[in-house]
């Protein structure tokens, strides 16, 4: 197979339009594989199987597990029906049991994944299984509607930020909708009003130019649920002070 990878929303959190990609992309006779970051998105976006994805793979981090310096983290992964049995991994099946009760057991699994590590197509160890573990706990503690009430939250505080860096004299970089981060452009030196910022323990945008030419004067902003209003007013108030 020949397939197209396209992530949404994207490093820059720009959310990028799924229908179109998937039109574009299946019309060449390709495979679709939606990509993400993260997956709290998707309690207010349309998921990837909707917008027509083959493949979805991402990180599941945001579901209850800390950030610990990088890892361990969590590996999602779903496809349509008819590539399940190209997945080299755990399918997790529902049945029932000789009393009727409902249980799940490991579908389509070889044997090489109990018995013979080193050539089993895959292979998950303790630290991703208590990861597993975790966001399943995060996911039902959340219960129906909780995944949609945390995903706006997350959206209407960067929302917030953005609209008052804007209203400070930063100019937004992307007119498409965005979640959870936003690149923000400003005049003359900002690192001063980092520095300002990190004795107060925050931090406040990734310099782009870092990575991207051009991107010199444009920062990468992020927001979660977990940042207070309290700490979001006071990265407005240092950049208006400039």
């Amino acid at each position: 197979y020949a397939a197209v990878a396209v992530q949404s929303p994207n490093f820059f959190g720009v959310i990028e339009d799924m229908d179109n990609a998937s039109k574009i992309i299946h019309a060449a006779d390709a495979l679709f594989v939606a990509c993400f970051s993260e997956p709290m998105a998707f309690g207010l976006i349309k998921n990837p199987g909707k917008a027509g994805a083959d493949i979805v793979c991402g990180e599941g981090q945001s579901f209850g597990i800390p950030v610990s310096f990088g890892g361990p983290g969590l590996g999602m992964f779903g496809c349509t029906q008819k590539l399940v049995r190209n997945i080299p991994g755990r399918l997790v099946g529902e049945t029932v049991d000789l009393d009727g009760k409902k249980g799940y057991v490991l579908t389509l699994a070889t044997r090489e994944q109990h018995i013979r590590r080193e050539k089993a197509t895959s292979n998950i160890c303790s630290n991703q299984g208590i990861c597993t573990l975790t966001a399943a706990m995060y996911m039902a503690a959340l219960g129906g509607t909780g995944l949609r009430k945390v995903s706006k939250l997350n959206y209407d505080k960067a929302e917030y930020l953005k609209k008052g860096l804007a209203r400070a004299g930063g100019k937004i970089c992307f007119s498409s909708p965005s979640y959870n981060e936003f690149v923000v452009e400003f005049d003359g030196d900002f690192s001063a009003v980092q520095n300002r910022l990190l004795e107060k323990k925050i931090v406040a945008g990734l310099n782009l130019g870092k990575y991207y030419h051009g991107f010199e004067n444009r920062y990468l902003f992020c927001v979660t649920e977990t940042a207070a209003k309290e700490v979001l007013d006071i990265v407005i108030r240092e950049v208006r002070n400039g």
